[in-house]
């Protein structure tokens, strides 16, 4: 399973695509798709990414993040 579905969810749920993400977030579309498919990214993008879809960039790092324990 994906470690990241939730931030496909939430990414989802706000009915953007991963390029009006990458693009908010200052970072490429490909790195983004990198970072959905579960590689983690830097405190720094964590942050961007977690800024453009408000979500607690720190959930990046939790073990088992689940969308049901976001705040939006």
């Amino acid at each position: 399973m994906n470690p990241n579905h939730w931030l496909v969810n939430i990414r989802s749920e706000k009915n953007m695509t991963q390029e009006q993400v990458a693009e908010l977030a200052g970072i490429d579309r490909s790195w983004y798709t990198k970072i959905e498919k579960g590689t983690t990214p830097s405190v720094k993008v964590a942050k961007k990414i977690a800024s453009v879809l408000d979500f607690p960039w720190t959930n990046f790092f939790e073990k088992n993040c689940d969308v049901s324990t976001q705040s939006a």
